[in-house]
Order: C-alpha cells, then structure tokens, then sequence
C-alpha cells in the first residue's frame, strides 16, 4: 500500500522523526497533537478548552491534507495534565464529534513537553 507522509513543517517533526499524520490505504493516523502554532507559541495558556478546540483544528487540517474529514475519525485519544479538568476537555470534544461519537480514551499524565500545554490529542480515521 502506498504511504503518504503529512508535515506540518514544525522543525521537531525531522529531529524527533515524526509526521503530523500518516495514511496508508484507508487509515489515518495523526500524532499527539498540542496547542502550540507554527512559531511554537501555545494557544490558550491556562485554558484547557481553548486549548482542545485549537488542537482538534488542527487535527482537522492534517485529516484534511491526507484526504479525510473529521466524519472518518473513529479514535480519539485525550491525555491531559489535570483530569480535574475533563469536563472543559470534554465540552470542547463534544461540540467537534457531539454527532460522530468516535471512540475515545481521556487519560491523566505527569506532564507534556512543555508546561503551559494541558491536552494532547491523538486521532485515527478510517475512510
């Protein structure tokens, strides 16, 4: 099957050997994906809905750049900082996939690569 690599551009994506997504066939696959924009400033500091919103944009954009949509996502995976505040993570979740309802896991962590970061979201699509 052909493999299709999607790039963010980030420059972590070559000194860590990551891509943002990969398809191969009909699966989707992004990375754990932050609050952080091109310059690597993080979005919503302190704020883990805005935080989550931000990253499922940008989930979406990578679903879209290998052919998908936010409908073909059947996986999520949601750690967080603080599970105290899940019902925030958990809003902003719902409002993006409240009528798709992939299967999804939201689990606490230790920490995330950078401090101010309090989500980071995986997904899978199937299409």
């Amino acid at each position: 099957m052909e493999r299709k690599n999607i790039s963010s551009g980030v420059v972590w994506e070559d000194i860590v050997g990551y891509s943002r997504a990969v398809r191969v066939g009909n699966i989707v696959e992004v990375a754990g994906t932050t609050a952080t924009n091109s310059s690597g400033e993080v979005i919503g500091k302190a704020n883990p809905y805005e935080q989550t919103l931000f990253i499922l944009q940008k989930i979406e954009q990578a679903l879209v750049q290998a052919g998908a949509a936010l409908h073909h996502v059947v996986r999520t995976r949601i750690y967080v900082t603080d599970i105290n505040q899940w019902q925030e993570v958990g809003r902003a979740h719902g409002e993006v996939f409240g009528a798709i309802k992939p299967a999804s896991t939201m689990v606490q962590v230790q920490a995330l690569i950078n401090p101010e970061l309090l989500v980071e979201i995986e997904a899978t699509a199937i299409l």
